[in-house]
């Protein structure tokens, strides 16, 4: 398919619906394999003999190391040559170690294991960003990163059902062999159909016509250049940071939450928080992007100030949700948080998107991606099972509870990065 056929198929016809579903599903492998081990966390504490801060370990800093370093050179090579081949070879490689995952044999093989996770996902999602910026028009694109989060929900709770199930049933090293083994009869079906479109073709004006040559892309340090500078650019990865220090770590934590406070087996936490995410997690999401696309044409303030209203919302619903008798009532007031968690991820990812011209944006994506990451990932899972092993003297089984008081405080931080975002997006956007 030549670029301008591509270019023509982006525009006028389903085909970037197609992309945009193929790029949803790679993104649920990609959470799904990332977040597998959150309700897998008891019956491998329990095999392998682990604290819950060698479990937050594995889970933050052994994915999250190379995760995060590696995006950004991938992301640069991926704004010169093929972004659907690096896409192919990064599931590929991280579906691959998720099957090495099921046969580690202690702490460090799991860990290791688990790094190289990491480093298949590093070019997993920067590149995702830049090519549905490529598919869709500025006025939808909002929407489109918004509707590709949906893997997030969408893998999350695949990953707790089918990995907690198949646990409860079989053991935890099938669920990770099943789940790794789909992806990588996944990568060459994704590769057959998505093709990469010409680079900035949807920011150009009805009618204007595509230039002769395609503009190179620009060098590492010309990124660094154009981004650092933007305070909109640090405030909007550092408050998306602290919301995912909660997001991450309580939606690993949960499971663990439930069952020793809750005290649900294992199949009943697989079910409860499998609909949890799939519900909330999709609803808060699209909610998200319709109300960036709605005022952001406006006001460009709208992709800071709605996230930072909705972690305000969150944090008073989560402490009630955690302290109510009913499961009932537990799963309907833990709808509310899981969705507004995760309602950042539309307008805060669409903004990022509009701080650099289209010849950096994957490389721009990765440096946000590095900040978020590396502090939600590596610190989030870490900052929960590190302070329950602090408090469990203190409060037994209990201890994860209290955990989750302090950790989601960062909501608040988060709220507060975010207002002071909205402030200076107008002046640091490129149209």
């Amino acid at each position: 398919m030549s670029d301008n056929q591509i270019e023509q198929s982006a525009t006028g016809s389903r085909y970037r619906y197609v992309v945009l579903a193929m790029l949803i599903l790679a993104y649920t492998f990609n959470f799904l394999d990332r977040q597998i081990l959150g309700i897998l966390a008891g019956s491998i504490k329990a095999d392998l003999h682990l604290t819950d801060t060698q479990i937050g370990l594995m889970g933050g800093v052994a994915f999250a190391a190379l995760y995060t370093t590696l995006g950004v050179p991938l992301a640069w090579l991926a704004d010169r040559v093929s972004r659907t081949w690096i896409m192919t070879a990064a599931l590929t490689v991280w579906s691959g170690f998720t099957v090495a995952c099921g046969f580690a044999g202690g702490f460090w093989s799991l860990f290791l294991s688990r790094m190289g996770v990491g480093v298949g996902e590093a070019g997993g999602v920067a590149p995702a960003y830049s090519l549905i910026s490529d598919y869709f028009p500025k006025d939808q694109r909002a929407r489109a990163l918004a509707v590709y989060s949906f893997g997030i929900p969408l893998g999350t709770a695949l990953g707790v059902l089918f990995g907690g199930l198949i646990a409860a049933y079989v053991n935890w090293r099938v669920a990770f062999i099943i789940v790794g083994l789909a992806g990588v009869l996944l990568a060459p079906i994704f590769k057959w159909v998505v093709k990469d479109p010409p680079r900035g073709g949807m920011d150009r004006e009805p009618g204007e016509a595509a230039p002769l040559v395609a503009p190179r892309a620009p060098a590492f340090g010309k990124v660094l250049a154009t981004i650092l500078p933007k305070p909109s650019f640090w405030l909007l990865s550092f408050g998306a940071a602290c919301s995912s220090i909660c997001g991450y770590g309580v939606a690993f934590w949960l499971p663990t939450f439930f069952q020793r406070s809750f005290g649900l087996t294992l199949p009943e936490r697989a079910l409860f928080y499998s609909a949890l995410s799939l519900i909330g997690g999709v609803a808060g999401i699209w909610l998200g992007g319709v109300l960036a696309d709605k005022f952001g044409s406006k006001n460009k303030a709208a992709y800071a100030l709605a996230p930072a209203i909705c972690f305000l919302v969150a944090l008073p619903c989560f402490l009630l949700a955690m302290n109510v008798n009913s499961m009932v009532w537990a799963f309907l007031l833990f709808l509310i948080p899981t969705g507004l968690n995760l309602a950042w991820l539309g307008p805060i990812v669409a903004a990022v998107q509009h701080l650099a011209p289209a010849s950096m944006r994957t490389t721009t994506s990765a440096l946000f991606l590095l900040i978020n990451n590396l502090l939600g990932l590596a610190v989030g899972l870490w900052f929960f099972g590190y302070v329950s092993d602090l408090l469990a003297p203190r409060y037994g089984a209990e201890s994860m509870r209290y955990a989750l008081y302090y950790g989601l405080g960062f909501y608040v931080v988060a709220a507060g990065l975010l207002i002071l975002a909205s402030r200076r997006l107008k002046q640091d956007w490129v149209e």
